[in-house]
């Protein structure tokens, strides 16, 4: 099923020793998932990735996830409570490149780590929080997750049919926003920092990615005055060329041939070219008999059958996989996005590039495995490293 923890470079170019990320320091305050998963991209590309947690409670993500979220990371614990180990915290940002973290808005101020804080130490730190409403606005202080924010931007009410609101296991504000939003807008931040010396704070707020990413709705809400019911719109279920079918062993097809090429095809292979003519019905009444027609005939026969009879194909058909079979299935083996590891099997990063070959570099780490190491680096004495330990400054 997997493969080993080192991708090759793309053909196009020989691998190199060093990724695009290296020599950029990561300090990483967030837990859970969007925070770790925007940094957990930026260790995959080679940036050195400290995690930083409390000497309590720390991190209280489930080791599994842990294991798949701070891989090539670093870990140290540090009580910011502590005058020392705000201090600790402040010596690590002189150096750093990027600071994260994920407390609601105020908080690092109240520690004393705040962005115009570590700023004035560092005037080039890219300082990124990722919170659920941002740092302004009535809700900036409230508690809220994934759920939350795509209710509150609209997303939630497109998911599903009518009168059934479907909950998706994909977090898809906390990933499309903590994530990949917080990491573009550093990104950004840095490379503008290389050019000018002069770092930024990056105000990310996830219902903000979920609404700024709701375009599908807004085209038609734009278009015709209101969004359609979930379920209804051209993406959501009102097109009977683009939807999921039941096969006869409780299986699901996806069925994606939006474009009228890709509708012939299909109508071609289900030898039904009588359907061609209707590929985007006159009104719902001739949708849901389209619908019926190919829902009756897809759910003839397994999902098997209808793998082997769109295999060679061109209209845009796949099956439904379950996790477990998407990861025996031959692209994703191709391109090597399953690799295995000490700890299990990883799911490798999606960004290739060529000179440079995805690894897992170090597994996660133990709560506070680098401590001692972390803070050696800015000048830390082992005396000194000895006295933190003890007054439970650092673990």
């Amino acid at each position: 099923m997997t493969q080993d923890a080192t991708r090759d470079a793309p053909p196009s170019a020989p691998a190199s020793a060093r990724p695009p990320l290296a020599g950029v320091r990561v300090l990483d305050l967030t837990r859970l998932l969007p925070g770790p998963v925007c940094t957990l991209h930026l260790a995959d590309l080679g940036a050195d990735v400290i995690k930083i947690e409390d000497t309590g409670a720390g991190d209280y993500a489930a080791p599994p996830l842990r294991a798949l979220v701070h891989r090539n990371k670093r870990a140290l614990q540090l009580d910011l409570k502590q005058p020392d180990g705000v201090q600790a915290l402040k010596a690590l940002a002189r150096t750093a490149d990027v600071l994260v973290e994920g407390f609601r808005p105020g908080v690092m101020d109240r520690l004393g780590v705040g962005y115009a804080t570590l700023a004035a130490l560092n005037p080039r730190l890219v300082y990124c929080s990722i919170t659920g409403y941002g740092q302004s606005g009535p809700l900036r202080n409230a508690p809220g997750h994934d759920l939350n924010y795509c209710a509150l931007a609209g997303v939630s009410d497109q998911i599903g049919v009518a009168g059934q609101p479907a909950l998706s296991n994909l977090p898809i504000a906390d990933l499309m926003g903590g994530a990949l939003t917080s990491a573009m807008g550093l990104l950004a931040a840095l490379f503008d920092a290389g050019r000018t010396g002069q770092g930024r704070h990056v105000d990310i707020a996830m219902a903000d990615a979920a609404l700024a990413h709701n375009l599908v709705a807004m085209v038609t809400l734009n278009g015709k005055g209101a969004t359609q019911p979930a379920g209804g719109d051209k993406l959501s279920g009102a097109l009977p060329c683009y939807g999921l079918y039941q096969t006869r062993d409780g299986r699901h097809l996806a069925v994606g041939a939006l474009e009228r090429k890709f509708w012939d095809g299909f109508c071609e292979t289900i030898a039904r070219p009588d359907l061609k003519a209707r590929h985007l019905p006159a009104s719902p009444a001739e949708a849901a008999a389209v619908r019926a027609d190919v829902a009756e005939l897809i759910a003839s026969q397994p999902l098997a059958h209808w793998q082997e009879v769109f295999a060679d194909n061109d209209c845009c058909v796949t099956p439904v996989l379950r996790l477990g079979e998407a990861l025996h299935e031959p692209q994703f083996r191709a391109r090597r996005m399953v690799l295995d590891t000490a700890d299990g099997a990883h799911l490798a990063s999606p960004v290739q590039m060529s000179g440079h070959a995805f690894e897992v570099r170090r597994p996660a780490p133990r709560p506070g495995q680098h401590s001692d190491e972390v803070l050696g680096e800015v000048g830390y004495s082992a005396d000194t490293l000895a006295r933190l330990r003890a007054d439970g400054v650092i673990g």
